[in-house]
C-alpha cells in the first residue's frame, strides 16, 4: 500500500492486510479532533506501558528529523517498524509534516525482500538492516535504532555500500519513547562518528551520577533524567558509555557492559551480552553470554581478544542458542539475567 501525504485522500485507501489496516487506522486517528495519540513504550528497560502524547509535539519531533535528513515535500519514504511503537508511528507522522509518499510494508526481518525501487528515507533495527544489506543500497537515507549498530555489522554495511558505489546515508538513532522517537544522530556511514549530535532546540547534560539529561521542550514538558551514562564534548554532542543500571560491580571496578560487548563485536559476528552474577568473593562475576553455536574458530577468537583491563576477561563464556529480545527486537537482559 502507498499512501501520499501530498495528495491525501483517506477514502481511497485500500488496507488488505492487518498490518495496512492498523496503519490506515492510525491516519484516521490523526485526522480525528483528538489532540493526542497512544504509545507503547517497547519494554526494554522495565514494564511496558501505555500513555499519550500531543500530536503538536509529535509534529515537532518529525520536524526535527526532517530538517536534520533535509527531507523534501513528495520524497518516498518506506515504514517497516511495528505501528504500536513510536518508531513506527513516527514514520507516519514524518510523513504528515513533510508530505511524503510513505510505502508500507509489513515488518519483518526482511523488510527490502521485494524492493526494487530507489527510497529516500526509511528507519530500520540492526537486525532489519543485517538481513537486508544486498538492498540497502536503494534507500538513500537510513536511521538505524531501537538497539546499537554494533562494529560487525558497521563492517558489512561499509563493505555492501563500498561495492556498489551507492550514495547512501546512514545514520544510528538516540532517544526513547518520552523523547518521541530520538532526540539526536550519529553517522554509521559514510563516516563513523563516536559521538551523537543532538537536534536543534534540546539541550544537554549530565547529573551527579554522568547520566545525561535532556531538556526539550517542544518535545517534552519536563527534564527527561536517563540512566544512560555519556560523555559529553562541544556542548550538543555525546558519546554514549552504557546503562548506569547495566553497570557491572566486580571486585570493586566498575565494569560498563556496553563497551565490552562493542570490542567482542569487532571480532565475531555472533549477538552476546555481558553479565554480572552473583558471586560470593566478587560481589558479581563478569560472564559473556554468546548466541549461537560453540566452535573452535569463535572460541579461538574470542581468547585473543585485547582486553582493556585485566578485569574485563569474561571469568565464564556461555553459548545459548537465542538471547531473549523484546517485541521490537531489543536485548532483553532482564530475561537473560534471569534465566541464569
Amino acid at each position: 500500500m502507498l499512501i501520499n501525504f501530498n495528495n491525501l485522500e483517506i477514502n481511497n485507501l485500500d488496507p488488505k492486510t492487518e498490518f495496512e489496516k492498523k496503519v490506515f487506522f492510525l491516519v484516521e486517528g490523526w485526522l480525528s479532533d483528538s489532540k493526542k495519540v497512544k504509545v507503547q513504550t517497547s519494554g526494554s528497560t522495565g514494564i511496558p506501558k501505555v500513555f499519550e502524547i500531543e500530536k503538536e509535539k509529535m509534529l515537532n519531533s518529525a520536524e526535527m528529523t526532517c530538517n536534520f535528513l533535509e527531507l523534501k515535500n513528495n520524497n518516498t519514504a518506506l515504514l517497516c517498524l511495528p505501528i504500536e511503537y513510536i518508531s513506527g508511528k513516527m514514520m507516519v507522522v514524518r510523513s504528515f509534516e513533510r508530505k511524503l509518499k510513505l510505502f508500507i510494508s509489513e515488518p519483518s526481518l526482511k523488510p527490502l525482500e521485494n524492493l526494487n525501487q530507489e527510497i529516500d528515507f526509511c528507519a530500520m533495527t540492526p537486525l532489519q538492516v543485517e538481513n537486508s544489506l544486498d538492498k540497502i543500497h536503494f534507500i538513500k537515507k537510513l536511521i538505524v535504532g531501537g538497539a546499537s549498530v554494533s562494529e560487525s555489522l558497521k563492517k558489512k554495511i561499509t563493505q555492501t555500500l563500498l561495492l556498489s558505489h551507492s550514495p547512501t546515508k546512514i545514520y544510528e538513532t538516540y532517544g526513547m519513547s518520552e523523547t518521541l522517537s530520538h532526540i539526536a544522530l550519529k553517522e554509521v556511514y559514510p563516516s563513523s562518528d563516536d559521538y551523537f549530535t543532538v537536534f536543534e532546540n534540546i539541550d544537554i547534560c549530565v547529573d551527579k551520577r554522568g547520566c545525561l539529561k535532556i531538556y526539550a521542550p517542544k518535545l517534552n514538558s519536563e527534564v527527561l533524567k536517563t540512566n544512560d551514562l555519556v560523555e559529553i564534548t562541544n556542548g550538543n554532542q555525546f558519546k554514549y558509555l552504557g546503562r548506569i543500571d547495566n553497570v557491572i560491580n566486580s571486585g570493586g571496578a566498575k565494569i560498563f557492559p556496553e563497551q565490552l560487548e562493542a570490542l567482542v563485536k569487532k571480532e565475531i559476528p555472533n549477538e552476546v551480552v555481558f553479565l554480572g552474577m552473583k558471586d560470593e568473593s566478587l560481589g558479581q562475576k563478569l560472564i559473556l553470554v554468546v548466541e549461537g553455536e560453540e566452535s573452535e574458530a569463535i572460541n579461538q577468537k574470542l581468547s585473543s581478544i585485547n582486553y582493556q583491563q585485566k578485569f574485563h576477561k569474561p571469568k565464564e563464556i556461555i553459548f545459548v542458542e537465542k538471547i531473549p529480545r523484546t517485541p521490537n527486537g531489543k536485548i532483553n537482559r532482564l530475561e537473560l539475567k534471569s534465566i541464569f
